[in-house]
């Protein structure tokens, strides 16, 4: 079985945000997958996907803090400014992190480590919507 859809997900404050369950909630037709494969593939230059802590929300924190230490807004020799001095960062951000994630299904279920979640990081002050392309392939 093949699927793919396009998931759209509500607008979120810049940081790290666990989407887990938006993105199984948003697919029941994973329950039908004994063994499977999803793909996750944010649709913006300046969000990102990883992988990583599910449990203490204090871990988004520190890495929003530590990334936001490396990459600061305010450095004079970006160029790339007219979408204002969050974007050029947001941009190193999402290429740090990635834009894509493959997991593993495995008895209908995604086949993640325990304390394991799918983050959306929001690099932006205010990105908006955001929009994940999503395939499913399984038997």
């Amino acid at each position: 079985m093949w699927y793919r859809t396009t998931l759209t997900l509500k607008p979120r404050p810049r940081g790290f945000h666990l989407i887990t369950n938006d993105i199984v909630d948003a697919l029941p037709q994973m329950r039908d997958i004994t063994t499977g494969l999803m793909h996750l593939q944010i649709l913006h230059t300046s969000a990102s996907l990883t992988l990583n802590e599910n449990a203490d929300p204090d871990v988004r924190h520190d890495m929003e803090a530590f990334v936001n230490d490396r990459i600061p807004g305010d450095l004079p020799y970006f160029r790339h400014t007219l979408e204002g001095d969050d974007d050029m960062p947001a941009h190193i951000k999402a290429s740090f992190f990635g834009t894509q994630l493959t997991l593993a299904i495995d008895s209908g279920r995604l086949a993640t480590g325990t304390w394991q979640g799918i983050w959306l990081g929001e690099h932006r002050d205010h990105g908006g919507a955001r929009k994940i392309l999503v395939t499913v392939y399984g038997e």
